[in-house]
């Protein structure tokens, strides 16, 4: 609720506000790359739930350029390897929803979703209440994300 009453970017694509403005805390970017950032998804399905955003905002995959879909799939790589390094998740959802038919919510801006899965980890709160139950505040999942991304030790 807090980010909501508090939120005062200007209207546009809020991918494009956080890649380009990665030390603004609200952006939740874990890392800047050169083509990609890494950032914490606003409303996460399970603890951890990062997405790999192109600098760049097309809609499809098709229209990023090779680098750039390059660094893309590195990045997913280290988001792999640190998610295990930090939760030891059994498994891993990745994916992109391309157009809204797809369930793509942010339609205009196309970004890969790293989430990591535990057998069992859903239930009838997500159906039945609208409500997701986490392990940990948004702001705890960042930092140990952040401190542990490769360079990022304190």
């Amino acid at each position: 609720m807090q980010y909501i009453l508090e939120n005062k970017h200007e209207p546009g694509c809020v991918f494009c506000y956080a890649v380009h403005n990665p030390d603004d805390p609200q952006s939740l970017v874990v890392f800047n790359g050169k083509n990609n950032a890494v950032i914490l998804n606003r409303f996460p399905y399970t603890s951890g739930h990062l997405m790999v955003i192109p600098k760049i905002h097309v809609a499809n995959l098709v229209e990023l350029d090779d680098p750039t879909r390059t660094e893309m799939m590195a990045l997913t790589n280290t988001c792999l390897e640190v998610l295990q390094e930090i939760y030891r998740p059994e498994g891993f959802n990745l994916g992109m929803n391309i157009g809204e038919a797809a369930g793509a919510g942010i339609t205009e801006h196309v970004h890969m979703h790293i989430v990591p899965r535990w057998a069992g980890d859903t239930n009838f709160m997500s159906s039945l209440g609208n409500t997701r139950v986490l392990p940990e505040t948004l702001e705890d999942s960042y930092e140990r994300i952040r401190l542990a991304w490769p360079g990022n030790h304190a």
